[in-house]
């Protein structure tokens, strides 16, 4: 098998291909998340705080010059990302909350019995056949 060949049966796999839709969905599941916090979340937190705005938080380290810019330490951002992660977090949490629920609801439904053996119907035809012949 050339590499070729190799490289595009390892790319066309399933798990691979989903894992591939994950992080794009992600990528943009991660986007939404950052807008909610920034744009939804933080103004009304900001107001109640008195007008602040969290992503202009910062300590100043070095004052701005005419040939470089002040070096910041940026807390604000920070705080935001991490209302992002607890956000992101919880989704999932609840994802695979509802998923487990799912899952547990499947498993406490009686299974069908399964089909007996091919041996058991071959013998329970000879048997069957039998009766009838001693009639």
């Amino acid at each position: 098998m050339s590499m070729i060949q190799e490289f595009k049966a390892f790319a066309m796999r399933g798990n691979v291909v989903d894992m591939a839709v994950g992080i794009i969905i992600g990528g943009a599941f991660g986007k939404i998340i950052t807008s909610l916090v920034n744009d939804v979340i933080m103004p009304p937190i900001g107001l109640l705080l008195g007008g602040v705005d969290f992503s202009k938080l910062g300590i100043p380290l070095r004052q701005a010059t005419e040939t470089a810019e002040a070096v910041m330490l940026k807390y604000g951002v920070f705080i935001n990302t991490v209302i992002d992660f607890v956000i992101v977090a919880l989704a999932i949490f609840f994802l695979v909350r509802a998923m487990n629920s799912l899952k547990r609801k499947k498993e406490e439904a009686p299974a069908a019995p399964p089909a007996p053996p091919r041996q058991e119907v071959l013998l329970e035809e000879i048997r069957d056949l039998l009766k009838a012949g001693k009639r």
